[in-house]
């Protein structure tokens, strides 16, 4: 290609690519004058390379105006740095004066301009390649300094708010001086013919390259959604340079192959037809990408809307019930069939999976993982589509188990603060109320027996209450061993006024739970002291306890009558309970001591019993 055509097709290359972006940011910041600002430099940038056009095609006066207009440029570079820099920690008053009188900096720069042109600022030349070529004369020196001073005013500014600002907006000016930097080389060779150095201007071809540097740098920490612009602009243009490469390697060698004709094709041309034809594959790159994929995958809808709607919808969910519904929801509507979601948080066991498309996601070593079950039969598109989300169901259950934990941190966190406060008062009271209780148990003694036992009784009452109160707001400490669990049910037995009541274990010899003897021994002295007082003079009234179908879990189910649903876990809080004559703590303190062993409680009424109480302890983990 002639030197010269390169020349005027880099400044028209030139051109519309700062026409591009300056209409893309006014499109983008309609709120930003800081942005809008950058918009004119791109317009004065590309009127600039419209006036070498001009001038290389003979015509003189309009290019020359053009060109000798360049001190806007700067000029509106520097009102760009102002509202960039005057922002937060750059906010200066001086700033705002600036900001305030900016027109002035205008009306500097038509001055500077027009003075310029009445004084015969600039000329046309020939030399080397060129026929015409602009050169800077007489007044045209003031020109180019004015020109030079404002954009190292512009950059001085960026240089100070480079020390004032921190994150993403100084990202961006250490952007905009490596982006000055390289304009600065770029723009130092079309001066060279003005100082009687006729050298051929190579660094200006490559000026396109100046405009969306410094736009790019701006705008990438401040509309992240430029950046995927970017690197679809730079694959382009890496493919581009490879295929001009073996374009021009073919060409040089077609001639040894006995292909003349192509050998004898000016390589500009062979470089133009590659470009149009990387052009026309990048057109139809979208196109063409969503005809396969409908091919491949038939039935798929997958765009960036349903993605976020799925999203949004199971991020609203705040339990792991509410996320197994509306992820089921979700799914069954987009496969057009129903779809069964299996959830299986850290600590609880795989139950069996249903029949049919079912969705699977467990917590394993590595984090969670989901896995399809039933969807032999579904088309590849619906099962991509199944895919999809079950990975953004994974990822919504590590999530939502971390808001869990933080939240039942939060809740023991508050909890130990109230029992501390109530730990206090319960050991004033007790010592308070013990003293009156031993005097008036003192003065008993001459009473007749009936009387007597009647206060003894509503004595010891009132005793197990402060009791009770003491070990629920006390400090609980554990000293796990392995204890023998049967062994010690056959210790306790004598212990209770059966009355009739049916208990028995279903305990292998060997079992043993990782507990303390003596806090596990409150834990079973308190379940079975609840269930006796609803199954105690029953007919058929039955105590059962089993070992669970793993290490650690032990049931303990009673025949009385059913506990309503509704009390959910309230049932474990203090006061709730329904058993007459009893403190209303005794659940609270069973829940207490299985929360210091690491372990929990729940209550269960889908075994086969009306009231079955699920112990969960951690297994032995010592060596």
């Amino acid at each position: 290609m002639p030197l010269d055509i390169a020349f005027e097709l880099m400044m028209i290359v030139t051109s519309g690519c700062a026409l591009l972006v300056s209409a893309w940011l006014f499109w983008r910041a309609r709120r930003q004058r800081s942005m809008k600002a950058l918009a004119g430099f791109g317009i004065m940038m590309a009127l600039w390379c419209a006036g070498h056009v001009a001038v290389f095609h003979g015509l003189a006066s309009p290019g020359i105006a053009l060109i000798l207009a360049n001190p806007l440029m700067p000029t509106f570079f520097l009102d760009f740095a102002i509202g960039f820099v005057n922002q937060g920690p750059g906010s200066r008053p001086w700033l705002d004066w600036l900001a305030r009188r900016r027109g002035l900096l205008y009306l500097a720069a038509l001055v500077v301009m027009g003075l310029s042109l009445a004084l015969g600022g600039g000329g046309v030349i020939a030399f080397g390649p060129f026929e015409h070529y602009f050169v800077f004369r007489h007044a045209g020196w003031f020109n180019i300094a004015y020109t030079i001073a404002i954009g190292v005013l512009a950059h001085a500014l960026l240089l100070w708010g480079f020390g004032r600002h921190k994150g993403n907006r100084k990202r961006s000016i250490a952007a905009m001086f490596a982006a000055g930097a390289w304009g600065l080389l770029l723009a130092t060779s079309f001066i060279f013919p003005s100082l009687g150095l006729y050298w051929y201007p190579w660094p200006i071809l490559l000026l396109p390259s100046y405009v969306v540097l410094l736009v790019y740098g701006v705008v990438r920490y401040q509309m992240l959604e430029i950046n995927a612009w970017a690197n679809r602009a730079l694959l382009w243009t890496l493919m581009t340079a490879l295929v001009m490469g073996l374009i021009a390697l073919l060409s040089a060698m077609a001639g040894q192959f006995g292909m003349q004709a192509l050998a004898n094709v000016p390589k500009w041309q062979l470089w133009l037809y590659s470009m149009l034809l990387l052009m026309l594959a990048l057109a139809l790159y979208q196109p063409v990408s969503k005809l396969v994929e409908r091919l491949i995958y038939p039935g798929s809808r997958l765009d960036e809307q349903l993605l976020a709607t799925w999203q949004r919808r199971l991020g609203e969910a705040s339990s792991w019930h509410g996320l197994t519904t509306a992820a089921a929801g979700l799914i069954s509507r987009q496969m057009g069939q129903p779809v069964a979601i299996h959830l299986a948080p850290e600590g609880e066991q795989a139950d069996a999976l249903p029949a049919g498309p079912c969705i699977h996601c467990r917590h394993q070593s590595q984090g969670w993982q989901a896995r399809l079950q039933g969807f032999e039969d579904v088309t590849p598109g619906l099962r991509l589509a199944a895919e999809v989300f079950a990975s953004l169901l994974a990822t919504r259950c590590g999530l939502l188990e971390r808001s869990l934990q933080l939240a039942e941190a939060e809740r023991r966190r508050l909890s130990e603060q109230h029992l501390v406060e109530l730990g206090g008062l319960s050991a004033a009271m007790a010592h308070e109320l013990r003293n009156p209780l031993n005097i008036i148990s003192m003065a008993t003694a001459g009473l007749d027996a009936s009387r007597k036992e009647m206060i003894q009784a509503q004595l010891q009452r009132a005793d197990r209450l402060i009791s009770d109160m003491l070990a629920y707001s006390g400090r609980i400490q554990v000293q796990c061993q392995a204890i023998p669990l049967a062994a010690l049910l056959d210790s306790l037995r004598p212990q209770f006024d059966w009355q009739g009541t049916a208990f028995e274990h279903r305990l292998p010899a060997d079992y043993r739970l990782w507990a303390d003897p003596y806090r596990l021994q409150q834990v079973v002295v308190n379940l079975v002291d609840n269930a006796l007082a609803f199954v105690r003079n029953r007919p058929g009234g039955r105590l059962l306890v089993e070992a669970g179908d793993r290490p650690g879990l032990v049931r303990v189910h009673n025949n009385g009558p059913l506990i309503d649903p509704e009390l959910g876990d309230r049932l474990f809080r203090p006061f709730v309970g329904q058993r007459s004559g009893g403190s209303g703590l005794g659940l609270a303190i069973v829940r207490r001591i299985m929360d210091a062993h690491g372990g929990h409680i729940r209550h269960r009424s889908d075994l086969g019993w009306p009231v079955t109480f699920e112990l969960h302890f951690p297994e032995d983990n010592t060596p």
